[in-house]
């Protein structure tokens, strides 16, 4: 029959219909998520608040009450933390009167909170404090757990004065009124989230749900920073989409038969709830009898009967549709249905009728795979997967009744979202026990995190502890300029020699010597008007000169020398040479700088106590390498900041912070108590790695700082340096994680062997971990690395313990360099000082916050300084070479 193919072929959705659907339910939550597009979203996509899926531990009594479309039920729960296998489930329906939900407000509450004492008084009325779960599924605007506003009423509910009110209160309120001051509402959810938490087993979370009910909502675990709504940035939290209102922006109107328009038509709410019109059970009954009716005016139906019935609303409801499909007794179960409502049916009828109630739940089926297919297609895209693996729940009368539901949806759903494996699983009891779960998780939460947060609370610097670092660090600060004191600082305040910043005129060709590691570079670097031109070469020192005699080892620097001089065409020409020495030293004079003690790994003989330059003079005699004309030797702060006082003349501060740390500054000369002589300025090297060595830091130094401390070749030196730099970061974070899963905290508390390695994290995880936006999936794998098996909240805690560390080392960095920023513009007379620091160090340019917290914290410290913060290109051997070349301008005549 042709008008029956038609009709079919009207409610039947082609799989390429299907992918357009899906394109758009994903953009249309994309719009939901959004802050600026949220307000015009069909697709509500509203946060839970719930950030955790159960992990099985879950133990303790629960509360929970059930708002449903004609009845309250409350429940008792018991969780046994066997994994939610077999919670203990005591429960009670209460029949709600009909003008119940169409009256007041304070009505229905007070009937709710009448429910709860009437059956806490069946339990013996148990007195202590009981948390309870509110299941209220209707759509709200939640800005916490346990805050929730109601936007809209469905399903038939309109009672006055509640929508736009926090639900919680109104319950709460109720609740009070029947002096059950024991009962807190601590959570609210809809029966979605109810049954995601439910179907969540063991070790095998649920992170998906689907309700096909009445109504059809879902629900899942979205990536925490995309919900722009909530103000939680990491992690993740159960959005529910409320997607039954997709498509009243008319974007399903190109699949929406004649028979939809009826239907919509007659609904309460016209217009709206499009997509929920196409799949709820309250609507398939009538799409149904509106095609029976159109195929029976064409007269391909019921002939002879009397077909006014059929005009008639809910005649025909769900139930009997899902029976009707049934293979077995489903073409009598067609027959009865149509004989009671006085046709006369014939065999072909009843098949007709089979095969439209079938095309109609078939079409909802797969309409409902399309949404689930964006969904699963937007976590597999948000977490950056190849492949995403997920349990989704699922529950409602629709998908309950018939198993060809389920089918279809298996089926639609893996040729929609290839990339995605998905284990449909039946809820039990999803709404009531998913609740009590929420609680259990709640709860649980909050005491890891009251623990989580006792262990890193030393870690954590308020304004009051980093002001008087700064107050500590500008103390050491005159301790080392003073002629008296000088022996005792711990912040040595070291005499550079050098008295004068770039100022545009330097012009020349300069060699410079950057030694301060395995490697070391010579450079030759012209000064002209147009910039800096240079070429360079590293050269390597082997291990048995860095551990050999002094002799040998200079002899081979000069070597390396000569080396580059002939191969840049400079053996005839007698160049001013900088000398980058970046090891500690006592300056006697621009070139002349007495080695303190060796450091990275070099043991060169004969060489500590002597002045380095005058080393490598008599190394180029020996040589008989006459050309050499050392100017000026600098550590590498120095020549950060000369570097950079070429590109910008106000630098007067360098920085470094790498797998070390060390600052300079231009101090007035008047205040320079070691060194003859008060006008003008000179760079100081302050050394502040050693701050705190003389024990003025105790009081910031942790637990985790001292276990740090005592496995260092130098244990209770550079104490600042052990709490900032790269080289100790790491293994700070290290002694942390242990402590966190010595406490039952971390990794379920299994012993992890490869966290017990000295040095096994690196300070370069820090970096990586915290790149903002990084998937946590990637955390988990740098974690997989050394062997940790992190789930999901095992990587956000990883990631907070990072976070702590490095905003601990930026803020005390930032409060030490408050103090030189400050003792600068009081030395000036200055109310506002505006200086440029030039900074070089892996730490500082590499991680993705420190430079952010390092300004921020120094701004807030120092007010009234200005800093700008410009980072050193190639600092250490242009500086050197700048620092000769401003030698070269003050000694001409």
């Amino acid at each position: 029959c042709p008008q029956v193919q038609r009709a079919l072929l009207a409610l039947t959705l082609p799989l390429e219909t299907l992918q357009v659907v899906k394109d758009r339910m994903l953009q249309a939550m994309r719009q939901g998520l959004s802050r600026q597009t949220h307000a015009q979203a069909n697709v509500r996509m509203l946060p839970t608040y719930i950030c955790s899926t159960p992990n099985g531990t879950e133990k303790g009594d629960y509360l929970v009450v059930e708002l449903c479309q004609s009845h309250v039920r409350t429940l008792w729960v018991t969780l046994l933390g066997d994994g939610n296998q077999s919670p203990q489930v005591m429960f009670k329906t209460f029949n709600m009167p009909v003008d119940i939900t169409q009256g007041k407000g304070e009505m229905l509450f007070d009937f709710i909170a009448q429910c709860v004492r009437q059956f806490l008084a069946g339990l013996g009325s148990p007195q202590h404090r009981l948390p309870l779960g509110f299941v209220f599924p209707f759509s709200c605007k939640q800005t916490g757990l346990n805050k929730a506003e109601l936007i809209s009423w469905s399903k038939g509910f309109s009672c006055s004065d509640v929508e736009g009110k926090d639900v919680v209160q109104l319950l709460q309120s109720a609740i009070n009124k029947q002096e059950l001051n024991h009962v807190h509402v601590i959570a609210l959810m809809n029966n979605t989230v109810g049954t995601m938490m439910t179907c969540s087993m063991g070790e095998k979370p649920c992170e998906v749900a689907l309700i096909m009910d009445t109504g059809t909502n879902s629900c899942f675990m979205a990536e925490a920073h995309q919900v722009e709504m909530a103000e939680e940035t990491s992690g993740r939290m159960c959005v529910n989409t409320e997607w039954g209102c997709f498509g009243d922006d008319g974007a399903l109107s190109d699949i929406l038969t004649p028979y939809d328009q009826h239907v919509d038509q007659e609904s309460s709410n016209p217009g709206q709830k499009r997509f929920e019109k196409l799949v709820g059970g309250q609507y398939l009954g009538e799409i149904v009898r509106h095609a029976l009716t159109a195929l029976a005016v064409e007269k391909v139906l019921f002939i002879g009967s009397n077909i006014t019935v059929l005009r008639s609303k809910d005649v025909l409801k769900t139930q009997q549709v899902l029976e009707i499909i049934n293979n077995e007794e489903g073409r009598e179960k067609a027959r009865e249905a149509l004989v009671a409502l006085g046709l006369q049916p014939s065999e072909r009828d009843c098949c007709r009728v089979q095969q439209i109630c079938r095309v109609v739940v078939s079409r909802a089926a797969a309409l409902c795979a399309a949404g689930l297919a964006a969904i699963l297609s937007h976590m597999c895209q948000s977490r950056e997967l190849e492949q995403l693996v997920v349990n989704v729940g699922v529950d409602g009368h629709l998908y309950r009744s018939h198993a060809r539901f389920g089918e279809i949806l298996q089926s639609v759903t893996g040729l929609l979202a290839p990339q995605c494996t998905v284990t449909l699983t039946p809820s039990a009891d999803g709404t009531g026990r998913g609740a009590a779960i929420v609680m259990a998780v709640a709860t649980r939460l909050a005491a890891q995190r009251r623990e989580v947060d006792q262990l890193l609370a030393p870690l954590r610097l308020s304004r009051t502890d980093l002001q008087r670092v700064q107050a500590l660090m500008r103390r050491e600060m005159e301790l080392g300029l003073g002629r008296e004191t000088n022996a005792n600082a711990s912040v040595r305040m070291l005499p550079t020699y050098v008295c004068g910043t770039p100022d545009g005129t330097e012009r020349g060709e300069f060699l410079a010597l950057d030694l301060g590691g395995t490697n070391f570079r010579v450079l030759v670097v012209h000064v002209a008007e147009d910039g800096i031109h240079m070429s360079s070469e590293i050269y390597v020192i082997p291990t048995a000169i860095m551990q050999g005699t002094g002799e040998a080892l200079f002899n081979h620097i000069i070597e390396c020398i000569m080396d580059f001089q002939l191969k840049q065409d400079l053996m005839e020409q007698v160049l001013p040479l900088g000398f980058t020495f970046s090891f500690p030293c006592q300056q006697l004079g621009l070139d002349k700088a007495v080695l303190l003690s060796w450091t990275k790994g070099f043991s060169a003989s004969d060489c500590v106590g002597e002045d380095v330059v005058q080393l490598l003079r008599e190394a180029a005699q020996r040589k008989q390498h006459l050309g050499l004309k050392v100017v000026a030797v600098v550590n590498d702060t120095v020549g950060t900041m000369m570097s950079c006082g070429y590109d910008d003349p106000k630098c007067e501060i360098g920085l470094i912070v790498g797998t070390g740390t060390n600052a300079c500054y231009m101090e007035e000369m008047r205040n320079v108590g070691t060194v003859e002589g008060d006008q003008g300025r000179m760079c100081i090297n302050m050394e502040w790695g050693a701050f705190g060595d003389n024990g003025c830091l105790d009081d910031i130094f942790t637990i985790f700082d001292q276990l740090v401390d005592e496995k260092t070749i130098n244990a209770g030196k550079q104490r600042f340096e052990k709490l900032i730099s790269g080289m100790y970061l790491g293994e700070i974070v290290r002694h942390i994680l242990l402590s966190l899963v010595e406490k039952q905290l971390l990794f379920c508390g299994k012993p992890c062997p490869k966290l017990q390695t000295r040095d096994i994290f690196q300070t370069k995880f820090l970096s990586t971990i915290e790149i903002d936006g990084l998937a946590l999936r990637q955390v988990q794998a740098i974690l997989q690395d050394l062997e940790l098996q992190a789930s999901f909240e095992d990587s956000m805690l990883v990631r907070e313990v990072c976070q702590t560390v490095s905003l601990r080392a930026a803020q005390l960095c930032a409060a030490g360099l408050a103090a030189v920023v400050e003792k600068m513009r009081e030395n000036r007379g200055l109310a506002q000082l505006a200086v440029t620091v030039g900074v070089d160090g892996t730490l500082y340019k590499m991680h993705p916050r420190f430079s952010q917290h390092l300004q921020q914290t120094l701004q807030d410290l120092a007010p009234n300084c200005s800093v700008t913060f410009l980072q050193s290109e190639d600092g250490s051997g242009k500086g050197a070479a700048l620092v000769a070349a401003v030698a070269c301008r003050g000694a001409e005549p």
